[in-house]
């Protein structure tokens, strides 16, 4: 589903990431349940989606902007983790579940460290 418009931010590696992770969260929470729809399940999708929302709304902005949006979107992940071993104790998930959702979580942070770094780098340079 490509789109005649485009956004330069949509060309990001990690944007792409960021909204892959946030769709297969969307689809762990559905099985959790009832009693969680307002609790853990939604706290879960909206702190995935903020992975994603916080790197396009940054983007536009000065270089310092930018980092704080990256900062917050490694904020997010960081909850993504906390909130995946809440739902892995709880046997929302399962241990393999869990796994790939830390191993995604490694890699986006990884990136967003490494897209944080170069920005200060360019900027020290200057």
């Amino acid at each position: 589903m490509n789109s005649a418009y485009s956004f330069k931010f949509e060309d990001l590696l990690v944007y792409q990431k960021a909204m892959d992770f946030a769709e297969l969260v969307d689809e762990l929470t559905k099985t959790f349940p009832k009693h969680e729809l307002y609790a853990l399940s939604s706290q879960y999708r909206r702190a995935s989606d903020s992975i994603g929302l916080n790197i396009a709304e940054g983007y536009p902005g000065s270089d310092a902007q930018f980092c704080k949006h990256i900062n917050i979107a490694i904020f997010s992940a960081n909850e993504c983790v906390a909130a995946s071993t809440k739902a892995l104790r709880r046997d929302y998930i399962t241990f393999d579940q869990n796994e790939e959702v830390r191993r995604r979580l490694v890699e986006i942070t990884k990136m967003l460290s490494s897209l944080r770094k170069k920005i200060l780098e360019r900027n020290s340079a200057n």
